[in-house]
């Protein structure tokens, strides 16, 4: 069942997926209306979860689920990265790949591979005050604190120059 996002609790699980690239405003309507009729009709074993979904900068898709209603299952979250798998083939998007990292440079946001960022933390063209994009965090409160955050204090800091 959809919930508004900013209605489900702190303390819900929450999943990111990051594009490669901003979303053109025709992907950003039909991922919205894809990720809406996924959402309301989400399931645990025939139980419904409280969820809901948002989109950030136009380029990371957050799933999140009030686990305290239901907990969600392995076949969930299948369900889950399948809807995901379907809009990477839809839109020619790279959704899934935990091999790009996004970082802030001002107001413009990079994403790079793991590779070129490192090579940029090595050049010290990120360093510890660079505001990253931290897709691990695992709840709502998370995503409100730890989620843009600066390199020094996310696990990107093992790539910076001590």
């Amino acid at each position: 069942m959809f919930v508004d996002f900013k209605l489900l609790p702190d303390t819900s699980r929450v999943w990111i997926y990051q594009a490669e690239r901003e979303f053109t405003e025709n992907e950003l309507e039909h991922i919205s209306d894809k990720l809406y009729t996924f959402v309301t009709h989400w399931k645990r074993h025939g139980d419904d979860l409280k969820a809901s979904f948002k989109i950030e900068y136009n380029q990371f898709i957050v799933l999140a689920v009030d686990e305290n209603y239901n907990d969600v299952s392995g076949c969930s979250i299948d369900a889950s990265v399948y809807i995901i798998r379907e809009l990477e083939k839809e839109f020619n998007l790279d959704l899934l790949n935990k091999m790009i990292v996004s970082f802030k440079d001002g107001v413009n946001i990079n994403t790079v591979s793991l590779k070129d960022f490192k090579d940029y933390a090595k050049l010290e063209k990120i360093n510890a005050d660079t505001i990253v994009f931290n897709n691990m965090v695992e709840s709502k409160a998370n995503l409100k604190s730890d989620w843009e955050v600066k390199a020094g204090k996310s696990w990107h800091a093992k790539f910076l120059v001590s």
